[in-house]
């Protein structure tokens, strides 16, 4: 029997853990969003708006803002992780006593944890001590800031348990945000997390001046190594061209919205990977981190990803973006399903 999700707790205020908050808000439930820092739940509660990451968008009246993560989760049906990959550990390790112990966890991280080589939802299940059917994944084209200002658009909820995500699904249903449930949680999570690693070659093209070609020839071998990769893993094949496959890698790849994309970009411009972080304020994009632990588990299970090699060779062993061109292009020749 599905059950009404009514309380929902965002634990990570950035810009896309604020719009997720939005968009449940707006879909009903109650939300309570917890930021790592006092001053940005302190000025979300005074003013409406995070300033810091989502600034001249107002939140819904019943979004709340704390600092306080028992606050936060106290009496939550949901719960959405919304901090970077390789921090989900060690911040889930920290309210992991505080988690209700019937609530959903939803991820909207998007990587592969470097060192265990193990999805986000593995990880979540191994550090909450749950079971797989209590972990959901959102995965799709999510571009928060087109969606904060009510950009329609659509989004794959996954988990193993059907009425969770049903359940999700009716929990962060709008006029502008349409979600879809799928079982296929390991096809979702690979397609979100390779496509931040494709964004970063479409972008390092993008600033050595390539074209439409281009673009599309990386984004569609991204999609075919990502299937590779995939299908070794137990994943649908369908999935990666849907919302969480192709949709999410296109918008990630085209929009100069995209963190990896304008990372990628400067690389390709001849900026080193420290100029390109200050550029973006300190951030590293996910993927910078993410090819490095998606090339180990490809090797893992003897998958090919050229595209993702290339990208860690690029941010970690001092090839240059040009010379990465030039090694993709001189690849041996093969059959394209290959």
């Amino acid at each position: 029997m599905n059950m009404a999700i009514e309380r929902v707790a965002v634990l990570g205020a950035g810009s896309w853990g604020t719009t997720f908050a939005k968009v449940i808000a707006d879909s009903g439930p109650d939300v309570v969003l917890w930021a790592r820092r006092q001053e940005v739940a302190s000025t979300i509660t005074e003013t409406r708006v995070n300033a810091d990451y989502l600034p001249g968008i107002s939140l819904p009246a019943n979004l709340a803002a704390t600092a306080d993560p028992a606050k936060a989760l106290d009496g939550a049906d949901a719960v959405v992780l919304a901090v970077p990959s390789q921090t989900l550990r060690v911040n889930l390790s920290a309210w992991k006593e505080l988690l209700p112990p019937d609530a959903t966890l939803v991820s909207l991280s998007k990587g592969v944890e470097l060192g265990t080589l193990k999805r986000m939802s593995e990880v979540i299940r191994e550090v909450a001590g749950v079971d797989e059917s209590q972990v959901a994944v959102v995965s799709g084209p999510n571009l928060a800031k087109e969606i904060a200002v009510g950009q329609p658009t659509a989004t794959v909820i996954a988990c193993t348990d059907h009425d969770r995500a049903v359940d999700l699904q009716h929990a962060c249903s709008n006029s502008y945000f349409r979600p879809y449930t799928n079982t296929d949680v390991v096809g979702c999570e690979l397609g979100g997390a390779c496509k931040n690693v494709i964004a970063l070659a479409c972008g390092m093209a993008a600033g050595l001046g390539y074209g439409d070609n281009t673009m599309a020839s990386i984004i569609t071998r991204g999609l075919a190594e990502t299937a590779r990769l995939g299908a070794a893993l137990g994943a649908d094949p369908l999935t990666f061209a849907g919302l969480a496959g192709l949709g999410d890698l296109v918008a990630t790849c085209a929009s100069p919205l995209s963190r990896n994309r304008t990372f990628g970009e400067r690389l390709g411009k001849g900026e080193t990977l420290e100029q390109a972080q200050e550029a973006a304020h300190g951030q590293v994009a996910e993927g910078v981190k993410s090819c490095s632990s998606i090339r180990e588990l490809a090797a893992a299970h003897g998958v090919d990803m050229p595209i993702t090699e290339g990208i860690h060779q690029v941010c970690h062993d001092g090839l240059s973006v040009r010379e990465l061109g030039a090694a993709l292009l001189g690849r041996d020749r093969k059959h394209e399903r290959q």
